[in-house]
């Protein structure tokens, strides 16, 4: 399987906010589309902070 799950950083803490990533879009606008395995989107306006793919866990940060 490849997907992963997205986490925010907050005060040096990582949040999950999605779960089974499938699909990182970036648009022109500095907005990321991300959508799920299970068909559920999420839009954010985010930096990329570290992808670690062996962990299936996606990094971002505002």
């Amino acid at each position: 399987m490849c997907e992963a799950n997205a986490f925010f950083l907050k005060d040096g803490k990582e949040e999950l906010f999605l779960e089974g990533v499938d699909v990182v879009q970036p648009d022109d606008d500095g907005q990321i589309r991300l959508i799920s395995i299970f068909g559920e989107q999420k839009i954010i306006r985010a930096k990329l902070k570290a992808m670690y793919l062996v962990d299936h866990k996606l990094i971002f940060e505002e």
